[in-house]
């Protein structure tokens, strides 16, 4: 197995430089700059669905169903220099020579690759780096991201429809204890380098990583495929299959959890416990390092002392706003009698999973019926609503997108798991940021977009996507939704919490604010029970940065929108304001903006 990693590796920087090549000699001999541009396009678009197969099967290209990410010392470098080179490459082109979409695409492929030679540059000679979703390849395994979560997540994401299908899915669970190993391979270097989390934050961890490791292999997440099978696989083929995966669990992949939870109670976590502090500015790359992932995940050149400027003016403003909403309600008490009455009254929560999703569906009926006046174009692909496995815990609700090729439903995964957890007056906005007009309604138009290139289809920025998902809660008073008052309380709440994490951000990583002080100012703000707001603060604390983008992203979007409004007049269509926002696919917010003032322009030469 390390001999064939090797290999692949040495492969993939061959073909890296073979490409490079090709393109020289394309800009030697004259072809147009478009074309050449397309070139580099679809090739490093290839190159991201070979070295990355798990983002590829939840794409729907299945090509790669057979495989799982190398994170071998020797990947992770050629990894690391195809985005240098990439980088290097992209500056070749003067933009003024290509075609207007081209320029977009040269500009947002451009920002990505900055973005990851910078947090790459901070582990110049780790066997880590940033990577795909977290940015955190230094810490491959905590309580929000993993192969705990991840390998579940492609188990009921993958396409099985013939034996050829589960075979391939059989290869890949073969992959596993590989994958594993080079984890706790990279977190041993990043423990050497003082790389590491703070312990407080992740202890949740080996009880996550018991769920895949349990006494039967048909109860771990992982066998869910062979529990159900297309009508046209024969019993034998079924049989054959069942048993092979059975083995494959037992004897490879539940021993080698079992092996990457000894590490992390054994190694890990006394490393964590020894790290001092719980600022990111703390690690060994220090406040530049904080830096570089504030640019990553806002897309802007805000400071961390801008940030949190910005939050505590939202904060000040949406606090007048709940308060006035709790004197409308005609409550007689304190904010915090308000806040107990919220969290104790049974009156707003459901006792049964099943009543809390079918509330979710009527939500989702209502929503769907509201979309066509607020965008001129709407994406094909359904969504569904559908209960999160209890192994996920007490996870927040999320989005999971549907399949790019259109045979695969995005899905909105409610948490069942702790109903009281959950209020009611949260469920209108947990729905409009999750699914429409939402992530799935934004996710699955980008997927639609044949016309883009497929990097740009399906690319994710958070400031934009997270942006996007907030500021489709705020489009509920204009879509009927938060007529009562306390889901009206529960929007402004969840807003609330967006603008806390400015503030809680980067006073953690910025300001050396302690875990105490950040769970009180969310408690205290933003109206939600003790245990989530550790869960949150938690969070915050193992992945720095991320939780910046939402509120920065929804307030370039109102921004955006305000200034359409001034300039347009009466001539401002909000249903084609809507479109021009994602019919370009996800963006960094500065090209979003140099799009919407471009769609100003042209609106205003139709008359």
């Amino acid at each position: 197995m390390i001999s064939m990693a090797r290999n692949a590796a040495r492969w993939t920087a061959a073909g890296l430089i073979a490409v490079v090549l090709a393109h020289a000699a394309l800009a030697q001999s004259g072809a147009g700059a478009d074309q050449r541009f397309g070139t580099l396009i679809a090739d490093h678009w290839e190159w991201i669905a070979r070295d990355h197969p798990e983002g590829a099967t939840l794409r729907g290209d299945n090509r790669y169903n057979d495989r799982l990410t190398d994170q071998s010392a020797e990947a992770v470098r050629a990894r690391k220099a195809h985005w240098v080179d990439l980088l290097k490459e992209l500056r070749t082109f003067d933009s003024s020579q290509l075609t207007p979409q081209n320029r977009v695409s040269l500009q947002v492929l451009t920002t990505v690759a900055v973005n990851r030679t910078r947090v790459d540059s901070f582990f110049p000679d780790l066997p880590f780096g940033a990577n795909d979703f977290s940015q955190m390849g230094w810490s491959p395994v905590t309580q929000m991201y993993g192969p705990q979560l991840t390998l579940p997540l492609l188990a009921k994401s993958t396409h099985f429809g013939t034996v050829a299908d589960y075979e391939a899915y059989l290869k890949r669970l073969g992959a596993v204890p590989r994958l594993l190993t080079q984890y706790r391979q990279q977190m041993q270097a990043a423990i050497d380098a003082g790389w590491v989390q703070p312990a407080v934050a992740v202890q949740r961890v080996p009880e996550q990583l018991d769920a895949q490791s349990a006494a039967d292999p048909a109860q771990s997440p992982l066998f869910l495929p062979f529990t159900r099978f297309p009508p046209d696989i024969t019993e034998a083929d079924q049989k054959r299959l069942t048993d092979s995966a059975r083995q494959l669990l037992s004897e490879q992949v539940m021993p080698a959890f079992r092996d990457l939870k000894q590490f992390y109670e054994t190694a890990y976590l006394p490393a964590a416990t020894r790290r001092k502090g719980l600022g990111a500015s703390k690690l060994p790359g220090g406040a530049d390092f904080y830096q570089a992932l504030i640019a990553n995940n806002t897309t802007t050149t805000l400071s961390a002392r801008d940030i949190r400027d910005i939050g505590l003016r939202e904060v000040a403003r949406i606090r007048s706003e709940m308060d006035s909403l709790i004197a409308r309600t005609g409550f007689k008490g304190s904010r915090a009698d308000f806040m107990r009455f919220l969290h104790d009254s049974p009156q707003f929560y459901y006792d049964k999973p099943e009543d809390m999703l079918i509330g979710y569906r009527d939500i989702a009926k209502r929503a769907d019926a509201e979309l066509p006046k607020l965008f001129a174009e709407l994406p094909r692909l359904p969504y569904g609503i559908r209960a999160m496995p209890a192994y996920e815990g007490d996870n927040a609700e999320h989005y999971t997108r549907g399949g790019g090729d259109g045979t695969r439903a995005g899905f909105f995964e409610a948490n069942v798991n702790h109903l009281r957890t959950r209020p009611k007056y949260n469920m209108e906005d947990l729905l409009l940021h999750e699914a429409v007009p939402g992530h799935h309604l934004q996710v699955a138009r980008a997927q639609e977009l044949k016309d883009l290139p497929d990097f740009r289809r399906f690319g994710f920025f958070i400031a934009y996507a997270e942006g996007w998902a907030l500021y489709a809660e705020s489009l509920g008073d204009e879509m009927g939704f938060y007529a009562e008052p306390y889901s009206k309380f529960g929007q402004l709440s969840a807003e609330m919490l967006r603008a806390c994490r400015l503030v809680i951000d980067t006073g953690l990583h910025a300001f050396g604010w302690d875990r105490d002080r950040a769970i009180l100012y969310l408690i205290d703000n933003a109206a939600i029970n003790e245990d989530f707001a550790k869960a949150e603060v938690d969070r915050y604390i193992v992945w720095p940065g991320q939780a910046l983008g939402y509120k920065i992203g929804e307030l370039k979007i109102k921004e955006l929108r305000s200034k359409a409004k001034a300039a347009l007049g009466d001539r401002f269509d909000l249903r084609r304001f809507h479109n021009a926002l994602i019919d370009d696919g996800p963006l960094p917010l500065d090209v979003l903006e140099s799009r919407i003032d471009e769609w100003i322009a042209a609106r205003k030469s139709e008359h």
